[in-house]
């Protein structure tokens, strides 16, 4: 298995869009199923939101200065996610509001990791090199044993909270 943080990262882009494609595929009358795909949406974003905003995104800030612009806008692109995902959370599969909400995240996260995918990644793997990017790699898998898997978990509320206050 691979360390590379880039690949690691695209992996777990790779696992969210084809929950997307299940939840969009799922039909109108499936309330139920819904809900368990949007529960593994929230827990995989969760996860993979807290990891590049504890690892990648310090990391790569202070190793490469001259993408702080992007860096800030994915915490602004985070931030939202990390709203929409509390909101859905604590929201019925069944609420009229549900499937409407869920397809404001995916477009939003789709945006975000075809932003990282075509124009962020290719810079940091240009700016960082191999080496860099697998001791990265090594660091978000260790940050993901520890990642909260809820969004009401304190460390994932502190991300949320930070990101509210910043």
């Amino acid at each position: 298995m691979s360390t590379d943080a880039i690949v690691l990262l695209k992996q777990d882009h790779q696992e969210m869009r084809k929950l997307f494609r299940e939840f969009e595929k799922a039909g109108e009358n499936a309330a139920a199923r819904k809900g368990q795909i949007v529960s593994k949406v929230i827990e995989l974003l969760t996860v993979h939101t807290y990891i590049e905003n504890e690892v990648m995104y310090p990391r790569v800030r202070e190793l490469l200065p001259e993408l702080e612009d992007e860096i800030l806008e994915s915490y602004e692109e985070h931030h939202v996610a990390d709203v929409l995902v509390m909101e859905l959370a604590a929201m019925k599969p069944s609420h009229e509001r549900f499937d409407a909400k869920t397809t404001v995240l995916i477009e939003n996260v789709t945006h975000h990791m075809d932003e990282e995918e075509q124009e962020w990644f290719p810079k940091v793997r240009d700016g960082l090199g191999r080496k860099a990017l697998q001791e990265m790699g090594a660091d978000l898998l260790a940050a993901k044993k520890k990642a909260p898997r809820k969004p009401a978990q304190p460390s994932a509320l502190k991300k949320t909270v930070d990101a509210v206050l910043a």
